[in-house]
């Protein structure tokens, strides 16, 4: 079982920037794909970037391609999304979450899809708005 705390989210004004952070524990994460989702209350929730513990085999959402980055530190075991000009339309509840199977890259039409991911955290809230 992989425990994910994160946190940075806040709010910002159009424009601005955040970088969100994903702490994990437990089962080892250097071998599980992991990606950001959000969700807004009444919405289903959306993958926004993945990444692999070695960097490689990203994914982006089109919403967020040349906005966002996703980065990975093992040696701390964190887990980064880096938001710059951020939209109103962006206001979400951020999750980090990790795949269930360990040293397996999703196919690239499935790295953003929910079910593939077995452990989530709690969310941060990011708010845009002027």
């Amino acid at each position: 079982q992989v425990e994910l705390v994160e946190s940075g989210g806040g709010s910002v004004q159009p424009g601005g920037s955040l970088r969100l952070s994903c702490v994990a524990s437990g089962d080892t994460t250097a071998s599980h794909y992991m990606a950001w989702f959000r969700q807004a209350p009444g919405k289903e929730r959306e993958g926004v970037a993945g990444i692999y513990y070695t960097a490689s085999s990203t994914a982006y959402s089109d919403p967020v391609k040349g906005r966002f980055i996703s980065a990975k530190d093992n040696s701390k075991s964190t887990l980064y999304l880096q938001m710059d000009n951020l939209k109103p339309n962006d206001t979400d509840m951020y999750y980090c979450s990790a795949c269930g199977s360990h040293h397996t890259i999703p196919l690239p039409h499935r790295r953003l899809t929910s079910s593939l991911y077995t452990s989530w955290g709690q969310g941060t809230q990011v708010t845009v708005s002027s």
